[in-house]
């Protein structure tokens, strides 16, 4: 079994979700159960489809679980980006954040590409 907290993704992953919870913490009280439970969510998931990929003992069921974070990122992505278009995050903490993002999704890629030739 791989140590999760160890892979550079789920590490920058994991940045990622404490930042979104930070800067969600201020939005309309009206948005808890709609954009901000569902930004978490999505965010939330990333970091966690790493931690179960790198459990499990096959590398094709690690790639699954990765291309799953894969998706759930492109989720978040989407949602920050309605968050902004809504005047719910400044355009600063948007792009601290995305920057964030996009971090994610350079290492991420990186990761799906390293298990990928690995499982062939």
């Amino acid at each position: 079994m791989r140590d999760y907290k160890n892979i550079r993704a789920f590490k920058v992953a994991d940045e990622l979700v404490i930042s979104i919870y930070k800067a969600t913490k201020d939005f309309p009280k009206e948005e808890i159960y709609g954009l901000v439970s569902q930004l978490r969510r999505a965010a939330t998931s990333v970091p966690t489809n790493i931690a179960e990929g790198a459990s499990r003992q096959h590398k094709k069921d690690y790639l699954n679980f990765l291309y799953i974070a894969r998706a759930s990122l492109a989720e978040t992505e989407y949602l920050l980006h309605l968050a902004n278009q809504l005047g719910y995050l400044t355009n600063e903490v948007f792009g601290i954040i995305e920057q964030q993002k996009q971090a994610v999704a350079k290492t991420l890629y990186g990761l799906i590409e390293s298990v990928s030739m690995e499982a062939t």
